[in-house]
C-alpha cells in the first residue's frame, strides 16, 4: 500500500525526487595539463615543446627523404647513353639539372672521368657520405627526444609524489583526497604525457631510419652501376 502511494505521488509530482548527490566530473586535456601545480605545468610545457619539435622533425625529414628516394630510370638511361658516346658535357649538365643525392654523386664521378677508377670511386663515396649525413640531419635529435621525454615525465612523477607527501606531512593526522589531488595529478599526467611523446618520437625515428637506409641502398646501387659503366669498353 505504501509503495503504491509513493508511486502514485511521484507520478502526480507531489513527491520530490532527490537529485543525484554528485555529478560525474570529467577533465579536459588542458585541465589535466594545468592541474598539477607549477612543477607539473613546467614539466607538461616542456613535453609539449618536445612533441612539437618531434612532429616538425618527422614531417620535414619524411618529405625530404621521400623526395630523395624517388628514382628516375630515364636519368640513368640518359647518363649511360651520354657516357657511352663520351658526351661528358651533356652528362654533367643532366646531373646539375637533377636534384637528388644520386645525381650529385654521379656529377662528381663524371668530373673525375679520365682519372684512375679508384679515384673516381673514392670521390663518389665521399659525396655519398655527405649526402647520407644530410639525410640523417636532426635524426639524432628525434632519438634524443624519444629517450628524454619518458625521463622528463618520470621527473614529473617524482615531483608529484614529493608534493603529495609534503601535503600529508603538513596535514598531520587529517589527510583527505583533495589535499593530495595536486600531487597525484602531477604524478600521473606527466608520466602519461612523457610516454606518449617518447613513443611517438621513437616510432618516427625508426620510420625515418628505414627510409634513409632505403635511399642509401639506392645510392650505392646507382654508384656501382656508374662504375661498371666506366669499365665497359668504349
Amino acid at each position: 500500500m505504501n509503495l503504491l502511494f509513493i508511486t502514485t505521488a511521484m507520478a502526480q509530482g507531489t513527491v520530490d525526487v532527490p537529485e543525484q548527490a554528485g555529478e560525474e566530473k570529467t577533465l579536459s586535456i588542458l585541465e589535466l595539463m594545468t592541474s598539477g601545480g607549477l612543477g607539473g605545468q613546467i614539466i607538461m610545457l616542456s613535453l609539449l615543446v618536445l612533441s612539437i619539435i618531434a612532429i616538425y622533425i618527422f614531417v620535414e625529414r619524411f618529405l625530404t627523404i621521400s623526395k630523395a628516394g624517388v628514382t628516375d630510370e630515364k636519368f640513368m638511361a640518359t647518363m649511360k647513353d651520354s657516357i657511352q658516346k663520351s658526351d661528358l658535357a651533356t652528362a654533367k649538365a643532366l646531373c646539375v639539372q637533377t636534384d637528388s643525392p644520386v645525381s650529385r654523386m654521379l656529377e662528381k664521378g663524371v668530373a673525375r672521368i679520365g682519372r684512375p677508377l679508384n679515384d673516381i670511386s673514392a670521390a663518389i663515396e665521399n659525396v655519398g657520405k655527405l649526402e647520407t649525413y644530410k639525410l640523417e640531419k636532426n635524426l639524432a635529435t628525434l632519438a634524443t627526444i624519444s629517450g628524454a621525454a619518458p625521463m622528463i615525465g618520470f621527473l614529473g612523477t617524482v615531483i608529484g609524489m614529493i608534493l603529495a607527501f609534503h601535503e600529508m606531512a603538513n596535514a598531520g593526522g587529517q589527510v583527505n583526497v583533495e589535499m593530495l589531488a595536486g600531487g597525484i595529478y602531477t604524478a600521473m599526467t606527466t608520466t602519461v604525457a612523457g610516454l606518449v611523446v617518447g613513443i611517438m618520437a621513437y616510432l618516427g625515428y625508426n620510420i625515418l631510419v628505414a627510409k634513409v637506409e632505403k635511399v642509401v641502398f639506392q645510392m650505392e646501387a646507382r654508384s656501382t652501376e656508374f662504375i661498371d659503366l666506366l669499365h665497359e669498353p668504349a
